[in-house]
């Protein structure tokens, strides 16, 4: 498994798509820098809220690019086969990948992290906020939590990638599986406060939602920005609790995926 997560890194690194994604993860940094400006009372906290949203546009992007380049396109031009050539296992093989992925994850995360941390540093031209952020152990949390709900976003397009003959596939499905996972979180609170009193959306929606929270994971739960912004921390039981969802559901997307890869064939 080792030399494909080594393999997988020097591929991930050299990939254009990555770098390409990188440049855009650049430029949001910037963009989150010149947002500061547009608000005289909180120009950090702002620049924070707008560079978080690009950290995890960027995050997911790349993780989403990187499945498509170690595993689908490699499936879909055949040279899987020289992967497999090695006395190990499949589920060697996606694992390895996986891990690659996940740390080259970290390392961009990590990048941003920094990039971003030193636009909220600078924005607002030296104006000091009355109720500044915290960009310490909130701000890396935050980070970290966005790195892993990217995480759970390419084991899932991994899981797609294991089964798909199509190689676009895991790509186009991934990217719906983060706006779902993003947006169920806020869907199931408006129906939980009743829906502003619309009981017909009430009760059109609900059993559909109960359903897809069932199946689904909740990836807002790993978005911790308020904790930065506001000082607003979110609880030692929220935090390994949505620790927990990711790590659980990572875990077992690569079951499955590992379990539908071994029983595929290549001609």
């Amino acid at each position: 498994m080792r030399e494909f997560i080594v393999s997988g890194l020097r591929s991930g690194l050299r990939g254009r798509s990555f770098q390409a994604v990188f440049v855009l993860g650049v430029l949001l940094i910037g963009v989150a820098y010149l947002s500061g400006f547009f608000s005289p009372r909180q120009p950090q906290t702002v620049a924070l809220d707008v560079g978080f949203s690009g950290v995890r546009f960027s995050l997911i992007l790349m993780n989403l690019f990187w499945v498509q380049e170690l595993v689908a396109r490699e499936i879909d031009r055949r040279v899987i086969l020289f992967s497999l050539a090695y006395p190990v296992s499949r589920a060697a093989f996606l694992t390895g990948r996986l891990v690659a992925i996940m740390i080259l994850s970290t390392l961009a995360a990590t990048v941003l992290g920094l990039l971003l941390l030193l636009s909220v540093l600078l924005a607002g031209g030296g104006y000091a906020q009355e109720f500044p952020p915290a960009l310490g152990l909130p701000f890396w949390s935050t980070i970290a939590g966005l790195t892993l709900d990217a995480a759970v976003v390419g084991a899932f397009s991994l899981c797609i990638a294991a089964l798909s003959t199509v190689s676009v596939l895991p790509l186009a499905l991934g990217a719906a599986f983060a706006v779902a996972g993003k947006a169920l979180g806020a869907t199931v609170d408006y129906l939980a406060r009743g829906a502003d009193g619309d009981q017909q959306l009430l009760g059109t929606y609900q059993p559909t939602i109960d359903l897809i929270q069932r199946v689904l994971p909740d990836l807002s739960r790993l978005d911790w920005r308020e904790w930065a912004m506001y000082q607003v921390p979110p609880g030692n039981e929220a935090i390994i609790w949505s620790v927990s969802m990711a790590v659980a559901y990572i875990a077992l997307l690569l079951s499955g995926a590992s379990l539908l890869f071994a029983r595929r064939e290549f001609s």
